[in-house]
């Protein structure tokens, strides 16, 4: 049986990146690019019209913006959207468009980036049949829920630290997650993300504004600490290091074969090394396996991993893969994950 092609529309008031991405969509037997729009009024017109499965969608438009596009498609039948964006001028502009609903984001071309073509067509490729199949709620902005209020909590009689690992839809999850856990956390947590550079900075301070624990781009050498939440910056691995009682993150290097960056497997395993039984492991939304090593390291070790449910899940690709080797202690819905990882302290 023949699988009809994913329908694409591309959403871009730059000429060339239109005919960059129109170029490098096509060429893949999975896509059929259906039209492209020079604006957000031009989008949402041929969005009614061609009903494609995904978007390609620039966030600095004339007439409507990126974030008013995803504002305006429906709640229901919308297609998936893919950001498309520049990180030096519109990284608090994209890391808006990932907590209301954008799938994921890639980083856009330029005029003098055409040496980037192959590497972005194969990234772009693989984000669009990746969205195509994700599942969730329709994108619709929604106003950051405020901090939860301080709450005293027990101190951990187990766990020394908290590892997150995701991909995409996974500042939709993070944003759930940080902002439900309590201010009086007694325990740090380190997460890393498939994002492209220039992006985590903006996406920490939103987290922090919102939420009751302190959340902070890494740093090289940051001192660990109960109620601060450190997120991996992005296109550096990031390694927990522990030094008598003092415990940090440090930039670390990954073998060549290593296909995400920051790296979960490399997160993971460096806390199973210096922390052992201590850590406790959160795998949420993504596709890929990038953490089931890590896992394997944590649970052997004797630590624990926690998975987000299928119900939940953006794309259910990395939680699976580690249900499916037996190494979760348990899964629970992102609503729920907060709950879950103060039980298990």
């Amino acid at each position: 049986m023949t699988v009809a092609p994913i329908r694409v529309l591309v959403i871009d008031d730059s000429a060339f990146v239109r005919k960059v991405l129109r170029q490098v969509l096509g060429a893949s037997p999975s896509i059929e690019v259906v039209d492209t729009a020079m604006d957000g009024l031009d989008a949402l017109e041929k969005i009614a019209r061609y009903k494609p499965d995904v978007i390609t969608l620039d966030l600095v438009m004339p007439n409507l913006d990126g974030i008013g596009v995803l504002g305006s498609l429906p709640r229901e039948g919308a297609p998936r959207v893919i950001v498309v964006s520049n990180a030096e001028a519109d990284s608090e502009l994209g890391v808006r468009a990932l907590q209301q609903g954008a799938i994921d984001l890639v980083e856009k071309p330029t005029s003098l980036a055409t040496d980037r073509l192959f590497e972005l067509s194969d990234e772009l490729v693989r984000k669009v049949i990746a969205a195509a199949g994700a599942k969730g709620p329709a994108p619709e902005p929604r106003p950051l829920p405020p901090p939860p209020p301080p709450a005293v909590i027990p101190v951990a009689a187990r766990t020394q630290v908290v590892v997150v690992g995701t991909s995409t839809g996974g500042p939709q999850a993070l944003t759930r997650l940080l902002t439900a856990l309590p201010g009086g956390l007694p325990v740090p947590v380190v997460v890393a993300l498939h994002i492209p550079p220039g992006y985590t900075e903006s996406l920490a301070r939103r987290l922090d504004d919102a939420s009751a624990i302190s959340v902070v781009e890494a740093s090289d050498d940051l001192q660990l600490r109960p109620g601060l939440a450190v997120i991996a910056r992005g296109g550096r691995h990031l390694e927990v290091r522990r030094q008598l009682e003092r415990a940090s993150v440090r930039f670390a290097q990954a073998s060549s074969t290593s296909l995400y960056c920051p790296s979960v497997d490399l997160l993971f395993a460096s806390a199973a090394a210096e922390f052992g039984s201590g850590v406790l492991a959160v795998v949420l939304t993504g596709m890929g396996d990038d953490g089931l090593e890590g896992s394997r390291a944590i649970h052997k070790a004797g630590g624990r991993i926690l998975a987000e449910a299928e119900s939940s899940c953006v794309v259910y690709g990395m939680p699976r893969r580690v249900m499916e080797a037996g190494l979760a202690a348990a899964e629970a819905p992102i609503d729920e994950m907060a709950a879950a990882i103060l039980r298990h302290l």
